[in-house]
Parts: C-alpha cells; structure tokens; sequence
C-alpha cells in the first residue's frame, strides 16, 4: 500500500509540474505576440511617414517639371512672337524698299526732259 501511495503521490507532483509548463510558453507566446504586434505597429507608421515624405518629393518634382513646361511653353511663344515680328519688320522692308524704287523712278522719269518734238 505504501508503494501504490508513494507512485499516486509521486504521479501527482509529475502531473502538476507537466500542468504548470504549459502556463509559461503560454506567457512567453502571449508576450512575443505583443512584441510582434508593436514591432509591426512600429513598422506601419515608417512606412506611412515614408509614403509622406516620398509624396511630398513627388509632389516637389511635379511643381519643378510644371514650372520647366510653363517655361518651355514661353520660350516657345517668345520664339512664334519673334517670328512673326521679324517676318513683319521684312514685309515692310519690303514694301519700302519698292516704294523708294517708285519713287526713285518717277524722280527719274520727272528729271529727265521730254523728249523734243520735231
């Protein structure tokens, strides 16, 4: 009796010991679950304020290109502007010059002497 008394005994500090390990992988999962959840919490906000930041760039970059189109587009109208002026400034050359040699020959018809009549 004393040998079934010392195995029952024996037997429940066996099972108690068993009972109680659980209890601290529990624990240890429990807390290596929240160090996970706030490593990945912490992860989530470098990610968004990296998003931020790479918006902001872009956004920066877009200003920088808008600005370089804006300015393209009005070298390109100085240059049409420039164009025009210029073809402007010849057609009145033009028209000068044909004028002056009007003139020069009506100066020259009017120089001249009639011709004599006989």
């Amino acid at each position: 009796m004393k040998n079934l008394i010392a195995a029952l005994i024996a037997t429940l500090f066996a099972t108690a010991a068993f009972a109680q390990a659980p209890a601290v992988v529990k624990a240890e999962a429990k807390q290596t679950a929240a160090v996970v959840k706030a490593d990945a919490k912490e992860a989530k906000a470098d990610v968004k304020a990296d998003a931020k930041v790479a918006k902001a760039e872009v956004k920066a970059d877009a200003k920088v290109a808008a600005t370089a189109v804006d300015a393209k587009a009005d070298v390109a109208v100085a240059k049409s502007d420039a164009k025009v002026t210029k073809s402007k400034a010849k057609h009145k050359a033009v028209k000068a010059k044909a004028k002056a040699k009007e003139v020069a020959s009506a100066e020259v018809t009017a120089a001249a002497p009639a011709p004599a009549a006989k």
